[in-house]
């Protein structure tokens, strides 16, 4: 075979809380007296999309000209998703059908994301991550908190299963995730779930779904 494994980004690549992640930033500005619309609101949360928590808010921080400390707004921001985390997340329509063809190939499989270990302790919590891929759930305190597009926490999660970064195959649904996925010497697959190609135009395969891999086809 030519790939040995597949990582997964987490947030709007196999659970579906990019909106959520949306709606947080949204409230967050408009908190701050900042209303923004058409090309400049799309502009600013497309720059957004893919951040880890701290350039999220710094970028916040920016537009809103706000006096407090980016650690503030990360606080504000995260007790805001989690709160709404409790009226229920789910996985994106059709990643638990095709991590069970990923596993009849023997491929190993894990998760690198830039979300905090307390939004994946939450998102273990509601959607048993731990049945899909054991231990091997990586988020950035893992590395020092070195966010994509640096691709840090893509190299440590292949270090961690004992695959060579090129015999990986990364799935991302953003910009950043995707450079960093790349980066570290990945094939990535740029999967459409926030309907913008222009999140997946750099990735090396883009889909729609994930009824669009042809994991035979790609693998052997």
């Amino acid at each position: 075979m030519k790939y040995k494994a597949i990582i997964f980004d987490m947030d709007g690549t196999i659970v579906d809380t990019e909106p959520i992640w949306l709606k947080a930033s949204r409230q967050l500005v408009i908190n701050r007296g900042i209303l923004l619309s058409g090309d400049d609101e799309a502009y600013f949360y497309n720059q957004l999309k893919g951040c880890a928590l701290p350039q999220s808010c710094a970028l916040i921080k920016e537009i809103t000209k706000s006096d407090e400390c980016v650690e503030a707004l990360i606080q504000e921001k995260v007790d805001m998703v989690h709160s709404l985390y409790e009226t229920g997340i789910q996985f994106i329509e059709g990643f638990p059908v095709f991590h069970s063809e990923v596993l009849t190939h023997n491929l190993k499989t894990a998760i690198a994301t830039n979300a905090l270990t307390q939004t994946v302790t939450l998102t273990n919590k509601a959607l048993n991550l731990e049945k899909y891929f054991g231990s091997h759930v990586y988020s950035i305190s893992m590395v020092n908190n070195v966010s994509k597009p640096n691709p840090a926490i893509y190299l440590h999660a292949a270090k961690q299963l004992g695959i060579a970064p090129e015999e990986c195959i990364a799935i991302e649904d953003s910009a950043h995730g995707i450079k960093a996925a790349k980066n570290a010497g990945m094939l990535c697959i740029g999967i459409n779930t926030s309907r913008n190609p222009d999140q997946i135009k750099d990735a090396d395969i883009r889909i729609n779904g994930y009824l669009d891999i042809n994991l035979r086809t790609l693998i052997y």
